[in-house]
């Protein structure tokens, strides 16, 4: 006989919002119409997204300061003007990524125990898209990679380490990019458009390797993301404004491996995927619901689990790592609801009668260790996340600081596209310049032939008093 429920250990996940003293209070949580999740979380900070006059900002807590945030509390206040998506590196805990209206995308690293003054210069400014960036993601496996994309319709892929853009993708896309997602091993990207396309993209041969054309029929943004067995997961609207979820193999992207429609509601899905448990959690913006489905290798492929639902509607959403969890509460998610005024965090177990760690539930998780290095990366070397077993629960190590290494620019001949810019930097006469550069020198000369002087003196004292002492000892 075929059983009517199927079964899955993920059936009785709840959710359940966390007691009022452990809520973020007093946030004014940023107001720009823009479909991110505003909210990023890594084990030791949650950073989030805020209304700032004269620019933009986000704020960046310890976990563990809950309760009400002062308004003078320090921001990360860099940026001119607002923030618009942030993400925590993978491989770092104490740097973080910020795209913004004002076209630049800057890392910063934050100081171990959190800010005791605001933060306005940032390690590196990465400086080549011509429109507002929206995503910034980093790379899974490889350190110091990142890729923003802007309303430029390009994507730009960075080693920070160098503060270098080495590969720009500025003609796939005609229309501006939702939304974009790396895959397990940062071989391929995945992205979602206003053209209602899904295209897979090696980004190092910079060719499309597969693309599907109305993947959801609706006008309303869709969203893409890659699964750790190489599927594309999608969010959208169907022709009459209902949200969908769909699967997709990149192999045969004709039909879709599985579509489901969902409801009537029109706030953008944004899909949050766990690769260790294959349960993908979709929270929409505006709604106060989270619900979740377990993906599987058996028909209809996409499982309804349950929905977490809440009164208030959700501004935006950070979701925790895997290694950021409580393993004895057998806690197998967790995010940050954000509120117009407050974040809420909302914990996901599975109930569970004994206290043994439960290896079903975890199972060995990508951990912050780079597999690869940004250089081994971009000459094609591909690698899996390195993986940490949480048995004991994960213990943050220490985080190394984040050395930008500026390539001398005279070394690499100027371009053709850079003469314009050299061009307009203002000459000075030749002859001025010069008779002041030699002035210069002739001052450091002399200083440095004086130093010598000394140092000579000194060390012809140094010996006579070397050979009083020799004297007095004998």
């Amino acid at each position: 006989m075929r059983r009517v429920v199927r079964q899955s250990k993920f059936r009785h996940v709840f959710g359940q919002a966390v007691k009022n003293d452990q809520c973020y209070d007093d946030i004014r949580v940023s107001r720009v119409t823009w479909d991110s999740s505003f909210c990023a979380v890594n084990p030791r900070f949650v950073a989030i997204i805020i209304e700032a006059s004269g620019g933009g900002a986000f704020l960046v807590l310890p976990l563990h300061k809950t309760g009400r945030i002062d308004k003078s509390y320090p921001t990360v206040c860099g940026h001119t003007g607002p923030v618009l998506d942030i993400d925590w590196c993978p491989h770092n805990d104490q740097v973080i990524a910020s795209g913004s209206e004002d076209c630049t995308v800057m890392v910063w690293q934050i100081p171990e125990n959190g800010l005791t003054l605001s933060l306005t210069e940032p390690v590196v400014i990465l400086e080549g898209h011509s429109k507002r960036v929206g995503i910034v993601a980093w790379h899974p496996t490889a350190r110091n990679v990142l890729l923003s994309a802007g309303c430029d319709n390009a994507i730009i892929i960075w080693n920070v380490g160098t503060g270098e853009a080495l590969i720009n993708l500025d003609d796939m896309h005609s229309d501006m990019i939702y939304n974009v997602s790396w895959n397990r091993n940062g071989s391929l990207i995945c992205t979602a458009s206003k053209d209602k396309k899904v295209r897979v993209i090696d980004p190092r041969k910079q060719e499309i390797v597969a693309e599907k054309e109305k993947a959801h029929e609706g006008a309303r943004p869709m969203r893409a993301i890659f699964l750790a067995d190489g599927n594309v997961f999608t969010t959208g609207f169907s022709r009459m404004s209902e949200r969908q979820l769909a699967l997709w193999n990149p192999k045969n992207m004709q039909e879709p491996i599985a579509l489901h429609e969902m409801d009537t509601s029109n706030g953008v899905l944004l899909p949050f995927y766990d690769p260790d448990t294959s349960i993908i959690y979709l929270c929409g913006k505006g709604d106060s619901s989270i619900r979740y489905f377990e993906i599987t290798d058996e028909s209809p492929y996409v499982h309804y689990l349950n929905t977490f639902s809440s009164k208030e509607p959700q501004r935006g959403m950070g979701y925790m790592p895997k290694r950021g969890l409580d393993v004895n509460k057998c806690e197998i998610a967790r995010f940050f609801k954000l509120h117009e005024r407050k974040c809420e965090p909302i914990i996901m177990t599975v109930p569970r009668k004994s206290d043994l760690f439960q290896d079903d539930l975890y199972p060995d998780t990508a951990g912050p260790e780079a597999a690869l290095e940004a250089e081994e990366w971009f000459e094609g070397k591909n690698a899996d996340p390195v993986l940490i077993s949480l048995k004991h629960g994960y213990i943050p190590g220490k985080n190394r600081d984040l050395k930008v290494v500026k390539k001398n620019i005279l070394d690499s001949k100027p371009t053709a596209n850079k003469k314009c810019d050299l061009i307009n930097i203002p000459k000075k006469t030749p002859d001025t310049a010069s008779v002041q550069n030699e002035a210069k020198l002739d001052e450091i000369l002399k200083e440095i032939k004086s130093i010598k002087d000394t140092i000579c003196n000194q060390d012809e004292r140094i010996s006579k008093l070397e050979q009083q002492m020799a004297k007095i000892a004998a």
